[in-house]
């Protein structure tokens, strides 16, 4: 197991058996690289820790625990953790500000309390074992090369996949496998049982930090949040580097780490020869600005169509996004960095994704739209579902399956329109998803969460939980740790967004200006072409690529050899969606068919595991 995500942690490894409780870990040295060895162990042997992230109050609290009587040994962010679990138990948890997945064994009880960190920058998957205990690791690939787990895909999840660009927690693409959701603990009792619950919600609307007076308050209270954050995150005993697109939210990052006093800092940046879809102008400016030590890599269809077969042995699950954070990982790594800064977050917190347009707009339609006749209703839902394009079939699916502001936004993140993607399925497969519906399977925790909250707060919240946990931050964990590269995310902040969640929703999100607050933040740092500037979101020429470099292998995909190991899937329907982007020419179908593509590779492809 330990071989098979050495990448995560190739400086150093140890393994702890205490009884029948054995753990693991490969260490990436971030804090204290000579002392903060894992598994670490508690001095009266009770409690032993195995623990992936980084806790950047650490400090505060080492001083804490020191005053109540703890003994440090270390000066790591993992012994902190360790003392703070064993003074104040499964109480601790809320004082950690950080990414973090870890397990405790507490030999005394012969049990384990484990838990994940409320955003989800941080995995933790699991597997019921027959022995009655459990197995877990931070990716599945670890838990595939145990050999206790079996390789079965679980039927709903690849439902839930064409669905939405990835499974949803607590699912994953195989079954028994469990993905322990953001903000979830876990306890394994002595006598087997298992126990899952939440320990972290999202700041309640009535609670929180004080509301901003007026819009000038409210971006001076930000800028000190995002200074704060910042200082925050580059907490470390190794050099901190960032990724630089060139966009409004990594470009205040960079901005503020060398307002904080970082020097000779190292960027880097993601190029293309596409134009259109470079920001490498943009990059340059800022790093030009603010001094930086900076990087680019030309990515080219040739390289990726070549590295292909090495990044699908990268995924643990299938994906439709990610490849741009592993070659800026890749960057990264070569350029000697071990931690970087991204500005993922930005678009979740100031609402400059469409869903903060569109859905207000559409639940303003729903009361009306359910006072029509049903036989209009009907007439309307299949005259969109004769139009063509996927965006008309969507409509449909809003129309058809939503009642609320909840069930519109359970539905936005949706790739594939629900009877294309029924379409896709095998019978079998078919059936079971179509028991399950089209929502998101949380839909319901996630509307207990957010009683009271705004129409702001509940998009942001289902972006942050849904399509951020689920795509952003598992992509980015994934391919930056394959690179042996610590990613940190200043804007996924719990303490930054206690602070942000109760303010008026008009200081955060300007329709006619996206990320105005942000700009206006750091309008003494950031250069104007880069403030002003329209938003542009970050993409790669995958349709130019998928037409040319990318086709021997998308041949190769859809053939019927391939589809016959995939009897999940209907091969007739998969081919014809092949076959109708090919003879198309709209240049944003090739997200549908890539997500396609790449779950049919990836689990015809197994995994080699590092000896």
């Amino acid at each position: 197991m330990l071989g098979a995500q050495r990448h995560r942690g190739p400086d150093e490894d140890g393994i702890s058996t205490e009884r029948d409780a054995t753990l693991g870990m490969v260490r990436l040295a971030i804090i204290d690289p000579a002392n903060g060895h894992q598994p670490m162990r508690s001095e009266d042997g009770r409690f032993t820790l195995v623990f992936n992230g980084a806790l950047y109050n650490y400090r505060a609290l080492q001083a804490e625990f020191r005053h109540a009587g703890w003994k440090f040994r270390t000066n790591s962010d993992t012994e902190v953790l360790l003392a703070a679990y064993a003074l104040r138990g499964e109480a601790c948890l809320p004082l950690f500000r950080g990414m973090f997945a870890f397990a405790i064994w507490d030999a005394r009880e012969q049990a384990l309390f484990a838990a994940r960190d409320g955003l989800g920058i941080k995995p933790f998957y699991y597997a019921r074992l027959e022995s009655g205990g459990i197995a877990f690791a931070s990716e599945i690939n670890a838990l595939l090369a145990s050999g206790l787990v079996a390789r079965d895909v679980d039927l709903a999840a690849v439902g839930e996949y064409l669905a939405r660009f990835s499974v949803p927690s607590p699912r994953t693409i195989y079954q028994g496998i469990v993905n322990l959701p953001p903000g979830h603990c876990l306890r394994l009792s002595a006598k087997g049982r298992l126990k899952t619950e939440a320990w972290w919600h999202l700041p309640s609307a009535q609670t929180g930090a004080p509301r901003a007076a007026n819009y000038a308050e409210f971006v001076h209270g930000l800028r000190a949040q995002l200074e704060e954050t910042i200082r925050a995150h580059q907490v470390a005993d190794v050099p901190v580097g960032a990724f630089l697109s060139g966009g409004m939210d990594s470009s205040a990052i960079v901005g503020l780490m060398t307002r904080g006093g970082a020097r000779e800092m190292k960027t880097f940046s993601l190029v293309f020869d596409e134009p259109g879809f470079s920001e490498a102008a943009d990059a340059r400016l800022v790093a030009d600005t603010f001094g930086t030590d900076h990087h680019e890599f030309c990515l080219t269809g040739k390289q990726l169509a070549a590295d292909l077969a090495r990044i699908l042995q990268t995924l643990d699950q299938p994906t439709g996004d990610g490849i741009n954070t592993y070659y800026a990982s890749q960057m990264a790594h070569a350029g000697n960095v071990k931690v970087v800064l991204s500005g993922l977050g930005g678009d979740e917190l100031f609402g400059s994704y469409p869903s903060f347009r569109d859905l207000p707009r559409l639940n303003a339609l729903l009361p009306g739209w359910r006072c029509l006749p049903q036989t209009l209703q009907a007439a309307t839902v299949g005259f969109l579902h004769g139009r063509p394009g996927a965006r008309a079939r969507k409509l449909a699916d809003f129309l058809t399956n939503s009642r609320d502001l909840h069930e519109l936004a359970s539905l936005q993140r949706r790739v594939l329109p629900e009877s294309v993607r029924l379409s896709l399925l095998a019978p079998e497969a078919r059936a079971i998803v179509a028991r399950l519906g089209p929502h998101h399977p949380m839909l319901d925790d996630f509307v207990a969460d957010l009683l009271g909250a705004d129409e702001h707060q509940i998009i942001s919240a289902w972006e942050l939980r849904t399509y951020m946990a689920d795509v952003l931050l598992r992509d980015s964990d994934v391919f930056s740790m394959a690179h042996s590269l610590e990613l940190r995310v200043p804007l996924i902040d719990t303490q930054l967004l206690a602070w942000l969640w109760p303010q008026a929703s008009y200081f955060k999100r300007d329709a006619a200006h996206p990320k105005r607050a942000l700009a206006d933040a750091v309008a003494d740092l950031v250069p104007a072409a880069i403030r002003h500037r329209p938003k542009q979101g970050f993409a790669l020429p995958f349709d130019r690529w998928m037409r040319k470099e990318l086709r021997p292998f998308l041949d190769e995909t859809f053939s019927s050899a391939s589809l016959a190991a995939c009897p999940w899937l209907d091969a007739r329907a998969v081919q014809a969606v092949w076959s109708d982007y090919q003879a198309g020419t709209d240049s944003r179908a090739w997200s549908r068919v890539w997500t396609i593509a790449v779950l049919i590779a990836r689990l015809n492809r197994p995994v080699a595991v590092a000896a």
